[in-house]
C-alpha cells in the first residue's frame, strides 16, 4: 500500500467515492452530488489551510482517502482537526483506513495539532467507530436523531483523540490552519 499527499489528478476518483457515499450511505448528510468543480474548491481549500489530505493506493490504483479540517470556525477551535476517511467499498477491512487513519493521526501531531474529532455520521456504523477507538479514539457524544437521510433519523457520534500533548501544556501559536 501506498500513502501519498492527494494531487489534482486524483479528484476523480475521490470524487467518485465521494458520490458513492452521498447516493447510498449515511457518513456524509449531504443529499446533492458534488460536481468535480465543488470536489476542486474543497480540496484546495484544505490544502491550502495546512491541512493534510492523503491518497491511498493499492497495487497501484486509488483505494481511498483521508483528511483533516477546521472542526469548527472559531479561532479558539484552532488546535482541533476533525478527520475524514473513505475507502473504496471492495478494499474495506483490509487496513487500507486504519493506514491513512495513522499516517493522518502522525502528520496533525507534527503540525502541531492537539485533538482529533472524528463526526460519525450514523451511529450504527460499528466499523467506523471500532476503527477509530483502534486509533485511541474515545466516545465523547452521541446526537441522537440530529440528521435525516434516506428516509430516517440518525445518530451521530463524535469520538475525539489527543495529539501531542493534548490539553496540556502551551499550544504552538503558529499552528496552520489558522480559521
Amino acid at each position: 500500500m501506498l500513502l501519498r499527499v492527494a494531487a489534482e489528478a486524483d479528484l476523480d476518483a475521490i470524487a467518485a467515492l465521494y458520490a458513492r457515499e452521498v447516493r447510498e450511505g449515511v457518513a456524509t448528510y449531504e443529499y446533492d452530488v458534488p460536481d468535480r468543480a465543488e470536489m476542486h474548491k474543497r480540496w484546495r481549500a484544505i490544502a491550502d489551510a495546512g491541512y493534510p489530505y492523503l491518497v491511498a493506493e493499492v497495487d497501484g490504483a486509488f483505494a481511498g482517502y483521508a483528511y483533516a479540517s477546521a472542526y469548527r470556525n472559531r479561532i479558539g477551535y484552532r488546535w482541533t482537526v476533525e478527520n475524514s476517511v473513505y475507502v473504496e467499498p471492495a478494499l474495506q477491512g483490509r487496513g487500507v483506513g486504519g493506514a491513512l487513519m495513522r499516517r493522518l493521526i502522525e502528520d496533525c501531531t507534527a503540525l502541531g495539532f492537539r485533538q482529533m474529532v472524528a463526526v460519525i455520521g450514523d451511529g450504527s456504523n460499528a466499523a467506523s467507530m471500532a476503527l477509530h477507538e483502534r486509533l485511541g479514539f474515545r466516545l465523547a457524544g452521541v446526537f441522537p436523531g440530529i440528521g435525516r437521510k434516506h428516509g430516517r433519523w440518525l445518530d451521530t457520534v463524535q469520538m475525539v483523540r489527543p495529539l501531542g500533548d493534548g490539553r496540556e501544556g502551551e499550544p504552538d501559536p503558529d499552528v496552520p490552519g489558522l480559521c
